[in-house]
């Protein structure tokens, strides 16, 4: 099942110093299918942190502001 994954990026905040391994800043991918986003993947260079689901108030203020940076 083909996903295109659409980047947004945004610097982690509040978070203490780290190792150099987890000095990347986090991101977001959106996933989509259909023309529609079906999941919000943050991301910590090539790790996975968490899924955010696109219909929450975090998701839509995540996409409101990838919308605004295109």
């Amino acid at each position: 099942m083909p996903e295109e994954a659409v980047q947004a990026t945004e610097e982690a905040k509040d978070q203490p110093a780290a190792p150099a391994d987890e000095t990347e800043d986090v991101h977001y991918q959106a996933v989509e299918k259909d023309g529609t986003v079906t999941a919000i993947w943050e991301m910590q260079g090539r790790k996975h942190l968490r899924t955010i689901d696109p219909r929450s108030a975090e998701g839509k203020q995540i996409l409101a502001l990838f919308e605004t940076a295109a």
